[in-house]
């Protein structure tokens, strides 16, 4: 057989390609070709909607784009939003794997394979198309650009979720019931609240206020992490290894501290622990002395240490000072034994402390704070559960990092931000830094 006999027996005998520009096959390709880019963006959309940040939600509610504003419309009714394109995709994926059977069917019965052979093209065949077409790739590229990824596939999820709204909602009543009669995290929480309450109805004569705060501390002990109580960075004063004698005594005399941190060029650097007591010996040394024998070794420890565990450690090792750091090594801050004590007891003055903190009660609903509070003192200084903050936080360990996380951009002086019933107000900022803030709380009223 010639060349152009063959080809002829090829254009007019094979069913082949007879069958696959029919018009049924064609309608079916394309319409395997639009689900698999539903299965695209829906799959995508599952990691861009919900890897968004507080912060960029915040930015997002700034914009005018109709694409931004449909994804904070969406988001706000997460767990809808979720089961609506679980659902959704579950349809389209069933789509895919009706379509592609066909398909295959009618292009593998012309070979005349073996039932298990082909059986198993047609699912090694679809799996692998929709793993890498409708899950993996999408999921790759939204972990990525989740943004520009939720922008771009908003108006169909959108859709999809106008579609699917209905059987969505009763679907997550159905989960939310099933969830709380078999979860305990939420009567825990509970629990605290309530032991909270009883110990504040204790009378006068059974407990006074301070009694009242110390048992409220011991209850939250247990919980509490390093990173909820340490000195952050910014507070800590150190001594630098290159330091003469004389300026170190100088130094010393100024900051008033007992323990202070040695570093070479900055706070990531640290490289001991000098007792001040030590110095005592050799105070009329001249410049030359060299002080760095008297050196300690640090003790690092973790900024998500809890600090019922620290307070061991500091007991099995009889010290009492601790350098915190961060996942990537660097100092997050310092931890001592009395800032442990304090989370008991209150705040502990000594004569070296300052009384004139910044910090300023004006009434009960208007309150001043440096932006260097920690949060957790801040809860506890305005009388509020000290994981109220938590769902907007992120990172933040400050007064000034949680404005930061709300506003989603650096705020400018005297402009409000609103989180639920508290108003924040940057009252003096310095440079890139926030150093004081107006806080303003707004009493829910009995019908809310």
């Amino acid at each position: 057989m010639d060349y152009h006999s063959g080809l002829a027996a090829l254009n007019v005998h094979s069913p082949f390609i007879l069958a696959i520009t029919s018009a049924g096959t064609t309608v079916l390709i394309i319409t395997i070709c639009i689900l698999f880019i539903l299965s695209f963006f829906i799959a995508g959309s599952e990691v861009a909607f919900f890897s968004l940040s507080n912060k960029d939600i915040n930015i997002l509610k700034t914009k005018k784009l109709p694409s931004y504003r449909r994804i904070v419309v969406l988001l706000e009714q997460p767990k809808i939003l979720l089961a609506s394109m679980l659902i959704a995709n579950s349809f389209v994926n069933i789509g895919i794997i009706l379509i592609s059977n066909l398909l295959l069917h009618e292009w593998l019965s012309f070979y005349d394979l073996p039932f298990w052979i082909d059986f198993l093209i047609k699912v090694i065949s679809v799996t692998l198309l929709i793993v890498i077409f409708a899950e993996i790739l999408p999921k790759v590229w939204a972990t990525h650009h989740n943004i520009w990824f939720a922008s771009n596939s908003s108006l169909i999820i959108e859709i999809l979720n106008s579609i699917f709204y209905r059987i969505s909602k009763r679907l997550v009543k159905l989960s939310d019931s099933i969830e709380e009669k078999v979860s305990y995290s939420k009567s825990s929480k509970m629990d605290d609240s309530n032991l909270d309450y009883a110990i504040d109805l204790l009378p006068e004569h059974e407990a006074t206020p301070e009694e009242k705060q110390i048992l409220k501390g011991i209850r939250k002990f247990g919980g509490t992490s390093v990173k909820q109580i340490m000195r952050t960075r910014m507070d800590v004063s150190g001594i630098e290894s290159s330091f003469g004698f004389s300026e170190l005594i100088k130094m010393t005399e100024e900051l008033h501290y007992s323990r202070l941190p040695v570093y070479k060029s900055n706070l990531d650097e640290i490289v001991g622990v000098l007792h001040t007591k030590d110095l005592l010996p050799y105070l009329n040394e001249s410049n030359e002395y060299d002080w760095h024998s008297l050196i300690r070794l640090p003790y690092f420890i973790h900024e998500q240490k809890l600090i019922k565990d620290l307070l061991q450690e500091f007991r099995s090792k009889r010290i009492h000072f601790a350098i915190v750091v961060d996942e990537f090594g660097g100092t997050s801050g310092i931890v001592t034994m009395e800032d442990i004590i304090e989370e008991i007891t209150g705040e502990i003055k000594d004569e070296f402390d300052e009384d004139d903190s910044t910090n300023k009660k004006i009434d009960d609903f208007n309150y001043i704070f440096e932006g260097k509070t920690m949060i957790n003192d801040f809860c506890k200084i305005i009388g509020i559960p000290s994981d109220k903050f938590d769902s907007v936080r992120g990172d933040s360990d400050s007064l000034a990092g949680l404005l930061l996380e709300i506003a989603g951009e650096f705020p400018a002086l005297n402009e409000t931000f609103q989180h639920d019933e508290f108003t924040f107000i940057p009252l003096q900022i310095n440079k890139n830094r926030i150093d004081t803030i107006k806080v303003v709380i707004h009493p829910k009223s009995s019908d809310q």
